[in-house]
């Protein structure tokens, strides 16, 4: 673009041509593209990071597995020597479920057409009916789709328990439908862009952040500079086009005019070129008049330009100057955050390593707790048992001494009671006697 401007470019005044070649110069010198910045590390050193990339990569993994399930339910006798009875069996229930899905799904979109060539009809009862019942059988789709939800998660984890039932059937890459493997490798994609942006530390990110906003100011530069050639090119065109059209017609009326302009006598040719001699040392006289002003011009400007090359020379070596305590200073602060950085690290290692043998010695005591847990439980129901036979045995003996007590009492009223009746038999004998005794008396 710039080419074809210097090319029509002599058409036109000196100060646009200089200006369009400075900007194509910047052009050419602008467009060396920046080196890409890549991380400096290869591996990921972190837990996190790596307990991240673990749940992506088995995300992927069990995607896989999902987007195969299809394909293995169609293949029902291959699926089943392959994956196992139990494993078939969950695929052909997944696959009932789904398939049970998409056709309420056809039929509810099949309803919406048919009531959407109806519309004339919404104030008919049948019209209404029919939208309630469309409406009861969107609402009877959640349900449905959490059951697919949950026969999905049944199955992956039946996969999950059986690895070489779960490669079997990631094997069969070829029942996998285009969108899926899609959406895999877009998954796959991500996993790349979530590794590097992982690996990539925050003095890289930043790095990384001021190389785009270089690139796009380089860009935004660049397109303003391709918009200011267009411009100017479609002006020098259009002024070509001018000047070739006035051209034109100043040829054409010179051509119309030669014919007069042949007949003018010789003496007009003469006076005509004495005129133009004298307008040519009128003219040389004032040029070399007007050169003599350019050249004084040159001069002081000459000077201006050597005491602002030197003051503008002093400025640059104090900002060298500057420049360079800066950059000293930035320095001696990097090497200072690396050492301490790298003393950091060693001791976090140390911590890491105290921590893992300390996390060693509770798990040996929580397996110990758990023994004296155990063992203590134990002890503590035999000594419930001991306790409960205790009182039992304490209330078995209260009941026998009550019931010996009650015994003893019976005993002892029974043997009060029959002493009584001896005695009052007694008293009933001795009066007896006695009145026998008085009666013979009286009658001797």
């Amino acid at each position: 673009m710039a080419l074809d401007v210097l090319t029509v470019a002599p058409l036109y005044q000196g100060p646009d041509i200089n200006k369009i070649r400075l900007i194509a110069q910047t052009t050419k010198k602008s467009t060396i593209p920046p080196k890409a910045l890549t991380p400096a590390r290869s591996k990921l050193t972190t837990i996190e990071t790596k307990r991240i990339m673990s749940v992506l990569d088995e995300t992927i993994h069990k995607v896989e597995l999902v987007s195969l399930l299809s394909h293995a339910a169609s293949e029902s006798k291959t699926s089943e020597g392959m994956l196992g009875p139990d494993i078939a069996k969950a695929v052909r229930e997944h696959e009932d479920l789904c398939q049970a899905l998409l056709d309420r799904v056809s039929y509810l979109q099949e309803e919406e057409r048919k009531l959407q060539e109806a519309e004339e009809f919404e104030d008919e009862a049948w019209f209404r009916e029919r939208l309630f019942a469309m409406d009861l059988q969107k609402s009877q789709l959640p349900p449905l789709m959490q059951e697919i939800k949950e026969s999905t998660k049944n199955v992956v984890r039946l996969l999950l328990s059986n690895p070489q039932a779960a490669s079997l059937l990631q094997a069969q890459t070829l029942g996998r439908s285009k969108e899926a493997q899609c959406f895999i490798d877009s998954l796959v994609e991500l996993r790349g862009f979530l590794f590097e942006k992982l690996l990539t530390s925050p003095m890289e990110a930043r790095d990384k952040i001021q190389f785009i906003q270089d690139i796009t100011r380089r860009n935004r530069r660049h397109q303003e500079i391709i918009d200011t050639l267009e411009n100017e090119l479609a002006a020098c065109v259009r002024n070509r086009n001018a000047e070739v059209e006035k051209e034109n017609f100043v040829i054409q009326e010179l051509k119309n005019h030669l014919h007069q302009v042949l007949r003018f006598s010789e003496n007009s040719l003469l006076r005509t070129k004495q005129e133009a001699e004298k307008q040519q040392k009128a003219d040389f006289r004032a040029s070399q008049a007007r050169v003599a002003t350019v050249q004084q011009e040159i001069l002081v400007l000459q000077s201006q330009f050597h005491n602002l090359v030197m003051e503008n020379r002093d400025t640059e070596q104090a900002l060298r100057k500057k420049k360079y305590k800066v950059e000293t200073e930035i320095e001696n602060w990097i090497q200072k955050y690396d050492s301490e950085m790298s003393e950091k690290q060693d001791e976090y290692e140390e911590l890491d390593i105290i921590h893992k043998e300390e996390q060693l010695q509770l798990e040996e005591l929580k397996k110990r707790h758990d023994v004296l847990v155990e063992e203590f439980s134990q002890i503590q129901a035999e000594r419930e048992i001991l306790t409960k036979k205790r009182l039992e045995d304490e209330q078995e003996m209260v009941r026998m001494v009550r019931a010996a007590t009650l015994i003893q009492a019976l005993w002892k009223g029974y043997l009060v009671r029959s002493m009584l009746k001896s005695k009052k038999k007694k008293r009933g004998k001795g009066k007896g006697e006695k009145k026998g005794k008085g009666k013979g008396k009286g009658k001797k």
